[in-house]
């Protein structure tokens, strides 16, 4: 009778988890990038070669590194929009210094302090003044791209120095197969995984996307922590505009353009709830990679890319709408 009982209890658990899995919104995004890769292996002779494979990993990367802080300042139930501009700045900041002739560590140390900036000044408005994340980020937005056009009197910069072959390397090469900036978001996403779920830091982000005012009656000192998140968002950012430099060989003042609203939706369909509260790192790469495959699979299958954002604007109504059916649920239990 023991015998029974505990497989009875083995069941019950093993039922437990298979609904806690399968009930997460992040399990139906990767089962839906899982079954797309499928069908274009089938569908196409192109998808599954190791020329695409690069090339569909390396440009989810650059979208999966940003999302990872776009993830964190929705937790918190704000958003960033000025995240493209952090990416022309950082870049802008690599190519101008590096063209001066300056080494590629010192170049890439300048573009992260100037991300930073933005980040920075968007946290302060957003915590300290009381402003609304989307007015302060959409004027950021605005003024970051336009500081970038001024540094570069609006021309493309392409010749990088001494080092020039270096950053290239680091942007556009590979280490074991793999492209560098899937390394880096890899990397990215392993630490910021630990940070969400363990870390002190990572408690107060989502304590307060939950309820800021409990959050604040707790002793949690929400402004800082505010202001670290739209840094790290911008942190992502800058990151991305020196490896984006390195895989473009060259830069102008249009890169990063319209990426927000990407990164945004990328957020979203991963399982960040624009409400706040809720969102990982793991969920920020999957939405990444399923609109990058989208992307992908447009091009392969002859369809024209403008429908790319009716596709990706449907994910993310899903996403949503799953999310609210699953609360609904929760909440009728």
């Amino acid at each position: 009778m023991s015998t029974t009982l505990e497989k009875a209890i083995e069941h019950s658990e093993h039922q437990s988890l298979m609904s806690r899995v399968t009930n997460h919104q992040v399990f139906w995004v990767f089962m839906a990038a899982v079954a797309a890769c499928v069908a274009l292996t089938i569908l196409t002779d192109t998808f599954a070669t190791e020329r695409n494979l690069f090339n569909v990993t390396r440009n989810f990367a650059f979208v999966g590194i940003i999302s990872i802080g776009m993830t964190a300042v929705i937790a918190t139930g704000g958003i960033d929009l000025s995240v493209g501009s952090s990416v022309v700045m950082s870049a802008m900041v690599t190519g101008i210094v590096m063209a001066a002739g300056y080494p590629f560590w010192l170049a890439g140390i300048l573009a992260i302090l100037a991300a930073l900036g933005i980040g920075l000044v968007n946290g302060v408005l957003i915590a300290y003044v009381k402003m609304p994340p989307f007015v302060v980020t959409l004027g950021t937005l605005s003024i970051g791209r336009s500081l970038a056009m001024v540094l570069s009197d609006n021309k493309m910069i392409w010749e990088f120095g001494p080092d020039h072959d270096l950053l290239l390397e680091i942007g556009g090469g590979r280490t074991y197969g793999l492209p560098n900036p899937l390394l880096v978001m890899l990397a990215l996403a392993l630490i910021m995984g630990i940070m969400f779920r363990w870390s002190r830091w990572g408690q107060h982000v989502f304590a307060i996307g939950g309820n800021e005012n409990a959050a604040t009656k707790a002793g949690i000192a929400v402004k800082p922590v505010k202001v670290s998140i739209y840094m790290f968002s911008a942190l992502t950012a800058g990151i991305t505009g020196v490896l984006e430099v390195g895989w473009l060989g060259g830069i102008t003042t249009n890169l990063g353009q319209a990426m927000e609203l990407t990164v945004i939706a990328a957020a979203v369909i991963g399982g960040a709830n624009l409400a706040g509260g809720s969102g990982t790192a793991f969920g920020a790469i999957v939405g990444a990679l399923l609109i990058e495959v989208i992307r992908n699979s447009l091009i392969l299958l002859g369809i024209s890319t403008f429908w790319q954002g009716a596709f990706v604007g449907s994910f993310i109504i899903l996403a949503v709408g799953f999310e609210r059916i699953r609360n609904f649920r929760m909440g009728s239990t």
